[in-house]
């Protein structure tokens, strides 16, 4: 064998891999604008993605706010804002669970296996168009939190990285979303099903009073809560504190940890259920 043809033999393989990694790159953002024209094409669904949100932190805010902003040693929109936050983000796995399970039933998804496309560019494209979407929402969530006295307290990039980690534990959220979808198959069923869980974690958490105000037994529980780390970081990331390392550490251990059991798991139904 000539040197020229084992350098050939050698660079091969890794120009097969970066043709198959641009292959699924392209049609994962096909996959993400499919996603995203569905939502501009319905409307409904957006502007009730803001409504919903926006109902819990005026609720929190004037209705709860006297009452469980005694605790938490700052002004209560302060505190509940990053919550709010972090809660909105999450609201994309429930996206991500109706939006496969509909394809499922639809029959989408079966015509898109007889497309030469990669397979995983539906999952990775319907997780990030649901990132997509949270950008939107959190951004005119911001907007409310300012009308109603939240202020970003440690600088500008402090707070883009509080968004980008709300969006980044969003995102490791809907790979969750994205295993009860393609599990139930039925959209109000993965609907109800994702609520499930969801609404206790956030209720067991630090989203809406400090752990501490907690009973001891529930208070164990909310300490290891996944979206207690999660709120902890972006609330740090928003307002400071002694803490900020620790709690973005905390919350980026968790987003890896629903990644490496997550991602995995959601690939392996998606080809038993093909």
């Amino acid at each position: 064998m000539t040197p020229t043809t084992s350098a050939e033999t050698a660079i091969s393989p890794l120009v097969e891999d970066a043709a198959r990694w641009k292959w699924l790159l392209s049609d994962t953002l096909v996959m993400a604008k499919r996603s995203s024209l569905r939502l501009i094409r319905v409307p409904s669904v957006l502007i009730f993605a803001l409504i919903q949100p926006v109902i819990f932190l005026l609720l929190f805010r004037y209705v709860f706010g006297n009452s469980l902003g005694a605790g938490t040693g700052v002004e209560y929109a302060d505190y509940i804002v990053p919550g709010i936050l972090l809660q909105t983000a999450l609201f994309a796995a429930s996206n991500t669970a109706v939006g496969l399970a509909d394809d499922i039933g639809s029959g989408a998804i079966d015509r898109f296996r007889t497309l030469p496309m990669a397979r995983s560019a539906l999952l990775t494209g319907r997780t990030i168009a649901d990132t997509g979407r949270n950008i939107v929402v959190i951004t005119i969530m911001i907007a409310v939190g300012y009308l109603i006295g939240f202020d970003f307290q440690n600088g500008v990039a402090s707070a883009v990285a509080a968004v980008g980690l709300a969006l980044l534990f969003g995102w490791s959220f809907s790979w969750v979303g994205a295993c009860i979808g393609l599990s139930i198959k039925n959209s109000e069923a993965a609907q109800s099903a994702n609520m499930l869980w969801m609404f206790p974690l956030m209720f067991t958490s630090s989203l809406f009073v400090p752990t501490e105000t907690l009973p001891s037994w529930l208070e164990a529980v909310a300490d290891v809560n996944p979206v207690t780390f999660g709120v902890d970081a972006v609330r740090s990331l928003s307002l400071g504190g002694t803490d900020v390392q620790a709690d973005v550490a905390g919350a980026l251990v968790w987003c890896l940890g629903l990644c490496l059991v997550f991602i995995p798991l959601a690939a392996h139904i998606y080809r038993r259920s093909s």
